[in-house]
């Protein structure tokens, strides 16, 4: 059995390595796990255990870039850990703006005339605008704990997925420019056979779609971000 002066000594060694807290609490329960195993097949005391499991994670806390979502260096096993929730938060975003891009191919098809798509358009870009800001609004009780420089006692982030407020205000400000569009492009192209501005018809597609991915990714870390708050509440309440 491991007190708790020995698990606080495993979690002030983790918070050195600049893990997120959420990283680090996953972390320091596989560490204790392996301690309390060398211990008892080797017969040792915590402190010859703790050193040959600092030893064996040594090269997962090297320092790495990771330019596309932090501006510094994190450990390697962060970057593994965040790279890998990532993936599946991209891939569902992808799917959002794939399922926005085939409704807004089926509205050009179902618009009577060109104004009326043009309401259809902005009603479908503006809905991700809209609830973005709702979410935003919504969960006013976590604010504080979204700003990227907000760390739990001071030494780290809370989560991996706090680094995004800058990205949901920079997507959601170009969705908002999108959203005020009429669509005209793809409307003449499709309904009126108007092939005369075929680079018109790319933006006025692939840019929405390319927005909306993003801003579902900026919306879907806002979320986990949220999600793992709640499951730290014994953390919260040190702040």
């Amino acid at each position: 059995m491991m007190t708790e002066a020995q698990e606080n000594k495993i979690t002030d060694y983790l918070v050195v390595q600049e893990l997120s807290l959420d990283i680090l609490v996953e972390i320091r329960d596989h560490m204790i796990s392996q301690i309390l195993d060398i211990q008892s097949n080797e017969n040792i005391n915590f402190e010859d255990a703790f050193l040959k499991v600092k030893e064996s994670w040594s090269n997962e806390f090297k320092m790495v870039n990771y330019f596309l979502f932090y501006p510094t260096k994190i450990p390697l096993i962060a970057k593994r850990i965040i790279r890998e929730k990532y993936r599946g938060i991209f891939k569902k975003s992808l799917m959002v703006a794939a399922l926005a891009f085939a409704v807004n191919l089926l509205l050009i098809f179902m618009a009577g005339n060109q104004e009326e798509y043009k309401l259809f358009f902005r009603l479908l870009n503006g809905s991700f605008v809209v609830t973005t800001i709702l979410i935003w609004i919504f969960n006013h009780k976590i604010w504080k704990y979204i700003k990227a420089d907000f760390k739990y006692k001071g030494k780290c982030l809370y989560t991996m997925y706090q680094q995004n407020l800058g990205l949901m205000v920079v997507c959601a400000s170009s969705m908002t420019q999108v959203a005020i569009r009429n669509g005209q492009h793809a409307y003449q192209f499709f309904r009126e056979q108007n092939y005369a501005d075929v680079a018109g018809v790319l933006v006025t597609l692939i840019l929405p779609f390319v927005l909306q991915a993003a801003l579902a990714f900026a919306v879907f870390n806002f979320l986990e971000h949220k999600k793992n708050l709640v499951k730290m509440q014994e953390f919260l309440k040190l702040v």
